[in-house]
């Protein structure tokens, strides 16, 4: 009976990696230079080099060698505004605005672009848009990651989100909690020619999620799982917003993950916003993020 009952298990478990899909956007999964089947693609990656990868450019592993999954759609949209008045909106606009370039892939199509991609390299990076709005393909996608490759996963998500079996799969959560700062309100939409439709996502309290950010929290202090809170920092205001919005209200979080990141989606941005963001590290004993890719490839999709 229990050899049967494995058996089954087995086959569901299969089943619903055949059968579950996810909806990625632009190249999905990226770098690369083969296919599914081990096939090599006609053009080389948008790094320039004619090998898979990239490395990741933000956080705790900034620099890692790394292969991207990018899930469409996002339940945020943000758009910041700089200390000079002027706007930023979020640096994956064509995964959160319009994700217009996408499709759906399987769970083994996906994993199996991983296998003949991954290399040398340890780590995959799913991130977004917002991959949470997608919780039961991408839990599925990381068990089957794990079980088969056993590669290192790190979850990007701006923390609304929380799903508990997910994390039995994910070496590093990845949090970015907006501030206000990046409500897309209506001078803003209007100034990117976009048109508010009545959502939740602009009204700031209901894009802060502190249950879910203590979730987090709680599961890295109980398990291997490693967290990261990382705020994007364009305004001096923003200092205290962290501090009496965020971390004051979150217990049992450690010093060393919580780390600052410079607004910018452009070379002119950053060198404004950095600054800033390095000030308000050291003044409160924070970690600073760099923004590699944007320092090496500008706002180049796919990189």
């Amino acid at each position: 009976m229990i050899v049967e009952e494995k058996i089954k298990e087995a086959e569901v478990e299969t089943s619903i990696v055949e059968n579950t899909k996810l909806v990625l956007v632009g190249e999905g999964v990226f770098p690369i230079i083969k296919d599914a089947n081990g096939a090599c693609i006609k053009d080389i990656p948008n790094t320039g080099f004619g090998i898979s990868g990239t490395v990741q450019g933000e956080g705790k592993l900034a620099g890692t060698p790394s292969l991207f999954i990018r899930l469409a759609s996002c339940n945020l949209r943000c758009i910041w505004q700089m200390e000079d008045g002027s706007f930023c909106r979020c640096d994956t606009s064509y995964a959160s605005f319009h994700p217009e370039d996408k499709k759906s892939w399987s769970i083994q199509e996906i994993v199996d672009v991983v296998r003949h991609n991954i290399g040398n390299m340890q780590h995959v990076v799913i991130t977004g848009g917002e991959p949470l709005l997608q919780k039961k393909g991408v839990t599925a996608l990381c068990k089957t990651l794990k079980e088969e490759l056993n590669v290192h996963i790190t979850i990007e998500s701006n923390g609304t989100l929380f799903d508990e079996e997910l994390t039995k799969w994910v070496d590093l959560f990845s949090i970015s909690p907006k501030l206000s700062n990046s409500v897309p309100s209506a001078d803003k939409m209007k100034f990117y020619n976009e048109a508010e439709n009545g959502s939740s996502r602009y009204h700031h309290e209901i894009r802060r999620n502190l249950t879910a950010l203590q979730n987090y929290v709680t599961v890295a202090n109980s398990t291997t799982t490693e967290l990261q809170l990382k705020f994007v920092v364009g305004k001096v205001s923003d200092e205290a917003e962290i501090i009496n919005d965020y971390l004051k209200l979150l217990s049992g979080y450690n010093q060393q993950d919580i780390m600052l990141m410079p607004l910018g989606a452009t070379h002119e941005q950053l060198a404004n916003s950095t600054p800033i963001v390095l000030k308000m590290c050291i003044a409160n004993g924070w970690k600073y993020s760099p923004r590699i890719h944007i320092d090496i490839f500008g706002s180049k999709q796919g990189v």
